[in-house]
């Protein structure tokens, strides 16, 4: 499953980020492979707003589509 394809609530690790572009922006935002984050908000056909530690940032919906993750229970 896709970052894009989760629901508000959910706490979920990110598990692979295949792209090399979508890798480095998404550690310029400080989260990784290996990184728990929070799903705070999703907005339809819209970005997707997470909180990672301390800070909450929205990630846009073509990024969030190459990120993949799997929920933590």
């Amino acid at each position: 499953m896709t970052l894009a394809d989760v629901k508000a609530g959910q706490t979920l690790e990110i598990v692979d980020i295949k792209d090399t572009d979508v890798k480095i922006k998404t550690m310029r935002l400080g989260i990784g492979e290996g990184s728990s984050i929070k799903c705070i908000e999703k907005i339809s056909n819209g970005p997707v707003v997470i909180k990672s530690r301390m800070q909450e940032l929205a990630i846009g919906k073509k990024l969030a589509e190459r990120i993949v993750v799997k929920p933590i229970e």
